[in-house]
């Protein structure tokens, strides 16, 4: 009977789910096949490619959560995906989306959406790994309800810096600083993940707000992947990187904050950041990490 319940309350959430779609313009959802783009990769049914491959969901429940990864690998590329997270009392729970390469040695880029109360706001969390290193870890506040309609985000990732946008707008930027010594991620192609998943243990408040089972299931929905990057296949990439080409579909690979751009960055940086790790004098007693003491984060 419990299964009954919960399997209905999925059903009624993935209908709610397509109607919100199917009331959008036919042009706002052009461009993007998650059948082709993507495979689900666990979660036992969970995950669900919807509408002729333009929606895809993620629940979560006791037993499991669920994700996908991208069909292609790419060395360097700029991602954006639109993203409605799990509305409600989304406490202990992560949606993650984020780039990382194979073994032990990977390389990583995140954006983890952690949720909250009913009612309080969601922290996103990002970090940089670099030869299965990471610790450089940015959180933020968002200034609109990432639950009442999708949103983009988008990582950008070049030879220069990677940056992290929330609906065109730079919040966090990592350069490349290899000339003076700091590994930046260049080497390893990155397939794209995504997964909501039960992290009670400390997602919310540290651990201490426990993730309330009777709200499940708990969803997220995502519609307009768009991937613009070097395609990596069988030791071989799909863009020229020693050349000089003015090509308007990897016009990314060149792309920089220009002053608008900066200006926006501070200004998130000065109202919604809630941590940065190159603030955090207490963590590293023996000093900050050299990034932090180079340049402004």
């Amino acid at each position: 009977m419990v299964a009954s319940c919960v399997n209905n309350n999925n059903d009624a959430l993935i209908v709610i789910v397509i109607t919100l779609f199917l009331i959008l313009p036919p042009s706002s959802m052009a461009g993007s096949n998650f059948n082709q783009q993507v495979d689900i990769t666990w979660g036992d049914g969970r995950g669900k490619i919807l509408n002729s491959g333009k929606i895809l969901t993620l629940s979560l429940d006791r037993a499991s959560g669920s994700g996908f990864q991208s069909k292609n690998q790419y060395l360097y590329g700029k991602i954006d995906m639109q993203i409605k997270l799990v509305p409600g009392n989304s406490a202990g729970t992560v949606t993650a989306y984020y780039l990382r390469s194979d073994g032990i040695s990977w390389d990583e880029i995140d954006f983890e959406f952690l949720g909250n109360l009913s009612g309080d706001p969601y922290v996103v969390h990002t970090n940089v790994y670099t030869q299965g290193t990471g610790g450089r870890e940015q959180q933020f506040y968002l200034w609109f309800d990432p639950t009442a309609n999708l949103h983009t985000y988008s990582i950008l990732w070049n030879p220069a810096h990677i940056v992290f946008y929330i609906d065109g707008r730079a919040i966090r930027e990592f350069k490349n600083l290899e000339g003076v010594g700091i590994p930046y991620p260049k080497n390893q192609p990155m397939k794209l993940y995504s997964s909501l998943w039960n992290a009670d243990d400390w997602a919310t408040r540290g651990g201490l707000v426990k993730t309330d089972w009777s709200q499940a299931p708990f969803t997220a929905s995502f519609r307009n992947l768009k991937a613009n990057g070097c395609v990596w296949s069988n030791g071989v990439s799909s863009c020229n990187l020693s050349s000089n080409s003015s090509d308007n579909n990897n016009s990314w690979l060149s792309q920089q904050l220009d002053s608008n751009g900066q200006r926006k960055l501070k200004w998130v940086q000065k109202n919604y950041m809630i941590y940065n790790y190159c603030s955090d004098i207490n963590r590293f007693p023996q000093g900050l990490p050299l990034e932090c003491t180079l340049l402004t984060t």
